[in-house]
């Protein structure tokens, strides 16, 4: 199901270089969260422990090995000459099934690996629960389907990247989905998160940081400068390259309240990963003014589970104001066009971390911008909220 290791999103390797280079003894864990707390049986779990399994052969070959080091050469090469011999331990990845069928998995290993897992396993799971759902996509149909989709966007000049490969539909629909991109929307498609598949099609890569980079930061540094001190780390590894900033992990308000004007300066822009468009990119607007600061030199990247005519109404509301673009997943690289059919709401985040093996371990959470996509532990919640000043 995992078609080669680059079959991930461009910002696990981003970030894991980031942690490479300045946190190489730092550790963490991954937990799986379903949101939609599906149950499955113990045929599933044998099936996902071989895919798992599975992950264990994979490597980076020459050719991907030269593709990297000439079209993504904001990571440096010491990095991908360190991936060609990494391997995933299977082993590591502890999976269960709990006592009423919910899937349990974990993995923990040092950070600069452990982020490699997440969006394999996730995209493992999504893929086998719709096998194990017995739901079999028309790929014609489905295709027919997105070029719709295209046809919106090009006519409403949308500009979008590929983001959907955790909860994909298959490997070999992601395939198809990549190549029409590429073939129907040239004009506002910018690239694909995808790295195999920007390889294969000839696409540009896209992403920057996961929730995890400024969550990581919380745990070792604290909640009140994890934000400023994420963006800092970012700017000292990339030197303005992938400049544009989630921020959400503690709420935008938060993320706003500590940015200096020489992080909006670097920044090319931001990524809304939840709560409503229009407040949001509002809110940043407003900051980007208080710094003087024209908010049409910078970029808002909408990725909160957006379709096209949702993204229609959020980019007619802002065109003058500030430049946009989005980040579509799971509405482009799941929807088969079967009547009734769900995407699966499967996460993984990063739950435990420390600097090193002498220290102890924190524990993480993420306080979204949509009470429904918070993470982690209750007495961690009242303890960041009062120093964030959210409880106000």
């Amino acid at each position: 199901m995992i078609l080669s290791i680059l079959d991930t999103d461009l910002y696990k390797f981003s970030t894991s270089n980031a942690y490479f280079q300045l946190y190489p003894l730092a550790e963490g864990t991954f937990r799986f969260n379903d949101r939609a707390k599906e149950c499955y049986g113990e045929e599933f779990l044998s099936a996902l422990k071989e895919e798992v399994a599975a992950l264990g052969a994979l490597s980076l070959g020459d050719e991907e090995f030269s593709y990297v080091c000439r079209r993504v050469r904001y990571i440096p090469r010491n990095y991908w000459e360190w991936l060609r011999g990494f391997r995933f331990a299977p082993e590591k990845v502890r999976i269960s099934l709990d006592g009423e069928g919910h899937l349990e998995m974990e993995v923990t290993d040092l950070l600069y690996k452990v982020t490699l897992y997440e969006v394999p396993l996730l995209a493992i799971v999504a893929e086998l629960r719709n096998r194990f759902l017995g739901v079999s996509p028309d790929t014609e149909k489905a295709i027919s389907i997105l070029r719709g989709k295209l046809e919106f966007a090009g006519r409403h000049a949308l500009p979008f990247s590929e983001f959907g490969t955790r909860r994909r539909f298959s490997s070999e629909l992601h395939d198809r989905i990549v190549e029409t991109l590429r073939d129907a929307c040239p004009d506002y498609c910018a690239g694909t998160s995808n790295v195999y598949f920007a390889m294969k099609y000839g696409l540009t890569p896209i992403g920057t940081f996961p929730h995890e980079w400024v969550m990581f930061h919380s745990g070792v540094f604290g909640y009140k400068r994890a934000n400023y001190l994420s963006l800092e780390d970012w700017i000292k590894v990339y030197d303005g390259a992938l400049g544009t900033a989630l921020i959400d992990t503690f709420t935008t308000e938060s993320f706003l309240r500590t940015l200096t004007m020489k992080q909006a300066k670097l920044l090319d822009g931001f990524r809304q990963d939840s709560g409503d468009e229009r407040v949001v990119g509002d809110m940043i607007i407003g900051r980007l003014k208080e710094f003087g600061i024209d908010p049409r030199t910078k970029v808002i990247v909408f990725s909160n589970a957006l379709t096209f005519p949702k993204y229609k109404e959020v980019a007619d509301y802002f065109r003058g104001k500030v430049k946009f673009s989005a980040g579509i997943g799971t509405n482009i690289t799941c929807d088969p066009g079967i009547e009734g059919y769900r995407p699966a709401n499967i996460v993984m985040k990063l739950s435990l971390c420390r600097m090193s093996p002498k220290d102890p371990w924190e524990k993480v959470i993420k306080i979204s911008d949509d009470t429904g996509k918070h993470m982690g532990d209750d007495f961690e919640f009242t303890i960041a909220s009062h120093e964030l000043h959210l409880d106000q």
